[in-house]
């Protein structure tokens, strides 16, 4: 019988721990099978984050490490600057990269470490029992803001890709979803090219996923996706921000 899919070399054989619907599987696999495509998996060193991925070391069969929380970036500095001919790549949601690790992804791109970011928003603190988080949306109900979150209490919620591409060390900075299958390819085509950006020497690479947290945001999957188009898609636009002119 033909194969028509099977797991990426890039993946482990160990089953996801994430709650149904959450879009976190989604992105390993599109990692994975880019790491694959360009035959980058040996030379690849992954950070793990603190939060819905902590665990991620058990999912990606290359090098990974574990950062503290918020810390990934400085990590994957000092092993880059050791190992420049390594594929570094960080793996990161929106509390640990744009809360914890602020200062850290900041300073980062200024730098123009020439690493890859793959940032998942899903607008709320994941592992923690859906607190609110610097990407929340105005109106949005977590555990800390039962109201819904207000510009006058909390301030507006952080465009991380829109703010990192105004660095001039940033290389590439792109915005994509995983909402359905049509952006779901466009995201494994953003992965691919910052992981080319990484290779060419070019500098700071991000690609921001837009990701749907059913369980925190109390919907069901498939209200999920719906509600990250309805609601994150319209004040997180996708695209590309910065495009390095070598690229």
């Amino acid at each position: 019988m033909k194969i028509v899919a099977q797991r990426p070399e890039s993946l482990t054989d160990a089953p996801f721990h994430y709650c149904p619907g959450c879009t976190h599987g989604i992105i390993h696999r599109l990692i994975a099978e880019c790491l694959d495509e360009m035959n980058l998996r040996e030379q690849a060193i992954g950070i793990c984050p603190v939060g819905c991925a902590v665990l991620a070391y058990d999912y990606f069969n290359c090098d990974m490490l574990e950062a503290a929380h918020g810390r990934a970036p400085a990590i994957a500095t000092g092993i880059k600057r050791m190992l420049p001919d390594r594929l570094v790549f960080t793996y990161q949601g929106d509390g640990d990269l744009a809360s914890i690790g602020m200062a850290e992804i900041v300073h980062a791109s200024g730098r123009g470490e020439n690493l890859t970011v793959i940032f998942v928003n899903n607008a709320i603190y994941g592992m923690t029992g859906g607190q609110m988080a610097p990407t929340t949306l105005l109106g949005q109900v977590t555990t800390t803001s039962p109201y819904g979150r207000t510009a006058e209490q909390a301030g507006y919620p952080l465009k991380m890709a829109e703010l990192l591409a105004q660095n001039q060390g940033s290389a590439y900075i792109c915005r994509t979803a995983v909402n359905n299958p049509a952006n779901v390819m466009r995201t494994k085509k953003a992965i691919k090219k910052a992981f080319q950006t990484q290779m060419q020497a070019q500098g700071f690479s991000m690609v921001e996923i837009l990701s749907a947290c059913p369980t925190n945001w109390g919907l069901s999957p498939l209200e999920a996706l719906e509600w990250l188009e309805n609601n994150m898609i319209p004040y997180y636009p996708l695209g590309e921000f910065k495009v390095s002119k070598e690229g």
